[in-house]
């Protein structure tokens, strides 16, 4: 990827489900060592919009690429540069922190030797090292989103995509994730959707709101303020809330 090709593109994202629009029209770019916050309320149409990102949903149409690379033509190609985090991360609960990373590293052909210096890398990142090898149905929520944050960034991606990393999370934990996904963007491009105001000035460099599945607004997070006196009005005009 050269320096100046986006390291997420949107390009007319649109999804369409019989005659419900989820997304439409959705296009944005992210810049390589930015942490973009992606808002709007619940049901706006964000995580519609991460599944096509990141190749798990196809579009109705327009198009989606990491790092230059198409996630629909160059599925592989996108694939070894992203990580992602679903909302409700792909955790089998019978198994442990370390054989979930042992198998998704194995199903991502790392060989033995890559494997088990990025599962020590990735444990100490994430803090897993208490648990290791404790059943993840045994661990608390916050635990597995730090399992589930230790997958995402197992193959050491160029891109982070987040989708609620701090949902259900208590005030502990969720200051925890905070810190860590601060730690993470010195090295890597993040975008993680949130529906939620204290997240954005938390972390966010650069907000893309969406509203009924369109975006309605798409700049430095800085620049909320200078629409309206809060964030709590700037998002309330935005969904078109009046009080």
């Amino acid at each position: 990827m050269s320096d100046n090709t986006p390291a997420i593109e949107a390009s007319g994202l649109t999804k369409l489900y019989r005659d419900y629009y989820a997304i439409r029209d959705v296009t944005f770019s992210v810049p390589r060592g930015q942490i973009a916050a992606f808002l709007g309320p619940n049901g706006a149409g964000k995580s519609t919009t991460m599944r096509c990102l990141t190749g798990f949903m196809a579009p109705t149409s327009g198009s989606a690429r990491i790092c230059g690379f198409d996630v629909a033509t160059q599925r592989m190609q996108a694939a070894q540069v992203l990580g992602y985090l679903p909302e409700n991360g792909p955790l089998y609960l019978e198994m442990t922190p370390r054989g979930l990373l042992e198998y998704f590293g194995g199903a991502r052909g790392m060989d033995r030797a890559r494997l088990g210096e990025r599962i020590g890398a990735v444990v100490e990142r994430c803090g897993l090292g208490s648990v290791l090898d404790k059943p993840i149905r045994k661990l608390s929520r916050g635990y597995r989103q730090r399992v589930g944050m230790a997958q995402a960034m197992l193959h050491e991606p160029d891109v982070l995509i987040m989708d609620e990393p701090t949902s259900g999370l208590d005030p502990n934990q969720i200051g925890e994730v905070r810190k860590m996904i601060r730690e993470l963007a010195k090295t890597k491009t993040v975008l993680l959707s949130t529906h939620i105001l204290q997240e954005v000035e938390a972390m966010a460099d650069r907000v893309i709101f969406i509203h009924e599945g369109r975006i309605v607004f798409d700049g430095p997070a800085g620049d909320m303020k200078k629409e309206a006196p809060t964030l709590e009005a700037f998002f309330q005009a935005k969904t078109g809330v009046t009080v």
